[in-house]
């Protein structure tokens, strides 16, 4: 087994990319808590590589990244690479959304994640985007996911991110279409 850092201190998000990669000969770890990388870039692609790069550098290990957020078309983007920062607590970030958007028709949206894989020589080997469509609702509906899942509707699913069972969101959102791009390519990678 050969060892990927997870660019991250978030077990969640561990056992998630543990899901998605559990068929392959990879022993996921999180990064060590003294490793702190500010997310400086102005995309989600330039985030994750910057958190990746600053992994792999920092243990001379393979590294492993994501940054991911929701973006409205009725807001020009936003909140973008600022999801997570538009509010102290989801309740939060949720109500900021939905009182900036008001009672536009315009409710187009979309959750993008970005996914970077780097060497332990600080070279990188691999970067998707993957992408999910869908709408705001006026309220949230459904009680699992976080974030922004109870008001982000996929149409072609008719249910909330937040509705949806844990295998369905893998299946349908924007991380897991990520992950569908990147897995094809992953093998290659020893």
């Amino acid at each position: 087994m050969t060892k990927l850092i997870v660019a991250t201190g978030n077990p969640g998000k561990l056992r998630e990319m543990e899901a998605y990669l559990e068929d392959l000969p990879w022993e996921l770890q999180l990064k060590p808590p003294e490793i702190e990388i500010e997310e400086t870039g102005d995309t989600f692609t330039a985030n994750a590589r910057l958190k990746a790069l600053g992994v792999a550098q920092a243990t001379g290990e393979w590294s492993i990244a994501d940054d991911s957020g929701l973006q409205v078309d009725a807001l020009n983007g936003a909140p973008g690479i600022y999801s997570a920062r538009y509010g102290k607590t989801d309740a939060e970030r949720i109500q900021r959304l939905l009182s900036e958007l008001g009672d536009t028709s315009n409710r187009g949206a979309q959750f993008v994640c970005a996914i970077a894989i780097v060497r332990p020589n600080g070279t990188i080997a691999l970067e998707v985007e993957g992408v999910c469509r869908g709408e705001i609702l006026k309220a949230p509906l459904g009680t699992g996911g976080f974030g922004y899942d109870p008001i982000f509707y996929v149409p072609e699913q008719r249910l909330t991110f937040a509705q949806m069972t844990p295998e369905l969101k893998r299946r349908y959102s924007h991380r897991g279409k990520a992950f569908e791009l990147l897995l094809p390519q992953f093998n290659q990678l020893l």
